[in-house]
């Protein structure tokens, strides 16, 4: 696999600590984004930059794409010099960003139909295990697309999802980030009530991580809201596009949902009224300032960090269902 030529475009939160994990690897890693700073640091560490997407395809054998939004990804896709202009039989496309599931499909197809294999692979576990090679993989896709870029997965994340068809990764990658939100504004309204009920929040914090209202959200979130930092690698806009993907989700598929519309409304109404690129964790000050209050705690980190070790990669099987030949070596 070291010989493959990887090409990766998006060097944000999320894009640059998994072209990260490449170099780390000693991967042949051509990186490209709008920010020249941010290809100007991949380069003084050992990559190298593309002119355009299409430059990149043209050099590349794997192309992954990490970007805000789905119109993001058709540019870079379908654009002028884009990477559909030279993509050609053998060559690998790894949608990476949380986009949708449609789009996915009709962008997928097009590569397909040049003699590309292509894939949605969005991650979820946060930024933090994206730098250490610890996060999470669901992976859309044929199943001999999936063996392909099992050990390109592998790099990048440590449990591997085969979540079935091209586009399925990315519909189940909008319902986790749609729970991951619930869990944060249920938090910033239980936090705020522990504030203004006088409680120590060192020990709020200690009493819902024991509990049955413990989640993963609490573990990470709830601390750099305690810190003040309220600093996660994620904006509210990333919020609104992402819940606002769950929620036409279940138009068109006729759920009636009463949870996810007032949530996607907190926050847009929390993005007008404290701009769109607010951390989005700070969606607690709707709730702080009309009580007059900070909620705070004592000793909890400004950002989150892995101190897990990173782990060979694997692919997780659901229980009750019989895995899938694996290829030798796996």
């Amino acid at each position: 696999m070291n010989n493959l030529r990887i090409g990766f475009i998006g060097l944000g939160n999320v894009g640059g600590k998994l072209a990260g994990s490449l170099l780390r690897h000693k991967m042949d890693l051509t990186v490209r984004d709008l920010n020249p700073e941010l290809v100007a640091q991949f380069v003084a560490r050992g990559a190298k930059s593309a002119a355009s997407p299409r430059a990149m395809a043209e050099n590349c054998d794997v192309i992954i794409t990490c970007l805000p939004s789905p119109a993001a990804s058709a540019a870079v896709m379908e654009g002028p010099d884009g990477i559909l202009e030279v993509l050609k039989p053998g060559q690998v496309w790894l949608e990476m960003s949380t986009t949708d599931a449609a789009e996915i499909r009709r962008l997928g197809a097009k590569a397909q139909a040049k003699g590309a294999l292509a894939m949605d692979c969005p991650v979820s576990g946060g930024c933090h295990r994206a730098e250490t090679g610890n996060i999470s993989i669901f992976a859309g896709g044929d199943r001999s697309a999936f063996e392909t870029v099992f050990p390109i997965l592998t790099t990048l994340g440590r449990r591997v999802l085969h979540t079935g068809e091209l586009g399925s990764a990315s519909q189940l990658k909008v319902v986790t980030n749609y729970l991951c939100t619930a869990h944060l504004v249920a938090l910033a309204e239980a936090l705020t009530v522990c504030k203004v009920a006088g409680m120590d929040m060192n020990m709020a914090y200690e009493g819902i991580r024991i509990s049955s209202g413990n989640s993963f959200v609490h573990e990470t979130e709830s601390q750099v809201i305690l810190n003040g930092s309220r600093d996660i690698s994620f904006t509210m806009d990333l919020v609104i596009k992402d819940v606002g993907l769950f929620d036409q989700i279940a138009k068109d598929l006729n759920v009636p949902l009463e949870l996810s519309p007032l949530i996607l409304n907190i926050f847009k109404e929390s993005a007008a009224k404290y701009g769109p690129r607010e951390l989005s964790p700070n969606v607690i000050r709707r709730y702080e300032e009309p009580c007059n209050v900070k909620v705070l705690g004592i000793g909890f980190p400004a950002e989150m960090t892995d101190d897990e070790p990173e782990a060979p990669g694997y692919e997780v099987v659901p229980a009750n269902r019989a895995p899938s030949t694996l290829p030798t070596g796996r």
